[in-house]
């Protein structure tokens, strides 16, 4: 789930200061003031959020349902699995085929009630132009490996294939370069879940509009990931960057990085079954004299904000090209532009 809140109160108001959120203490909640709920039946019963009001603003009516072919590369890992599930939910028509160096019992794997067939990576140069011959509409979404983002990238424009590429990493401004030289349909972004990317363009336009309105106050960060992901959060960063424009001073070596499954769980309130799989973090703002704070926060469990945005990408590459529209390379801000896919 993904909430957002905005606080401002007296110093003198019983409150828990960042710093104390994260000693290690039995079951501690996250946001203030004291004697809020704790943060999973926080999370059940959650407000209105900033992020969801941003999202709604203008969207249209919901267009009749989409359905097309769409191959996912690749199905073995954990998000690639999410989001052919969700394609499948959303009524497209997953296509038995994806490639992935991993390997499963009988070279297949089970989506919903459907069974892919795995091939390795080597294979889908040979693999891809038949399947394209057998579903002309075809759009393969990429949650591969940073490592393979290039050469994958290479593949799909030499084939003319619309891609959402999903994966993170490798090298971005080659990677842009070869799709726009390409001149195919795409949409690249690092970030896929649709009320994550308005709540940053959100941030962009407050950072645009007024400059310095936070100068002179004091940035704390706290982020909770998954105990695999070593480095700071990429959209942390970008929102650090928006405080940094706001008049906020403040070095990313500052941000309190939560990897200990214990902590996540006592401290800051990550439910255990999302304890692989989860995103939560907290900015908080005091003034120079204490007297007014501010807290942003957005805690998200499981993969489902970002499968379902994958598919929208998808679903929106598909109407542009069934409208005829000029070839080009999107970002998940021109998807939501264009409202609610489904």
């Amino acid at each position: 789930m993904l909430s957002a809140t905005i606080a401002a109160h007296p110093a003198a108001a019983a409150a828990i200061t960042l710093r104390q959120r994260h000693s290690l203490r039995p079951r501690q909640p996250l946001r203030v003031p004291i004697g809020a709920a704790a943060p999973r039946r926080r999370m059940e019963t959650a407000r209105p959020s900033v992020v969801n009001a941003v999202a709604s603003q203008g969207v249209p009516a919901v267009p009749p349902k989409l359905s097309f072919p769409i191959l996912v590369n690749s199905c073995t890992g954990k998000m690639g699995k999410a989001v052919a599930e969700a394609a499948v939910s959303a009524g497209l028509q997953l296509i038995p085929v994806s490639f992935s160096a991993t390997e499963v019992p009988d070279g297949k794997l089970k989506i919903c009630d459907r069974e892919i067939r795995i091939h390795d990576p080597s294979e889908s140069e040979k693999i891809l132009p038949s399947i394209m011959e057998e579903y002309p509409d075809l759009i393969i979404v990429d949650y591969t490996v940073p490592d393979a983002v290039n050469a994958n990238a290479e593949l799909y424009c030499k084939l003319g294939l619309p891609v959402v590429m999903g994966t993170t990493g490798g090298d971005r401004q080659l990677l842009h370069k070869t799709v726009q030289d390409a001149n195919i349909y795409a949409v690249i972004s690092p970030q896929m879940g649709k009320q994550v990317v308005a709540f940053l363009a959100a941030m962009e336009i407050m950072a645009g509009q007024f400059p310095d309105a936070f100068s002179g106050y004091e940035l704390e960060v706290m982020e909770s990931h998954q105990a695999t992901k070593l480095d700071v959060s990429g959209t942390a960063k970008a929102v650090i960057s928006c405080f940094q424009k706001l008049g906020v001073s403040f070095d990313m070596d500052e941000v309190k990085l939560v990897r200990d499954p214990e902590e996540q769980v006592n401290v800051v309130g990550v439910p255990e079954e999302h304890l692989e799989g989860h995103a939560f973090h907290m900015y908080h703002l005091t003034s120079p004299d204490g007297t007014v704070s501010f807290e942003f926060q957005h805690n998200i469990c499981g993969r489902s904000i970002y499968a379902e945005g994958t598919v929208d990408a998808a679903m929106f590459l598909y109407t542009k090209i069934q409208s005829g529209a000029s070839k080009k390379l999107y970002d998940m801000i021109d998807v939501l532009r264009e409202g609610n896919m489904r």
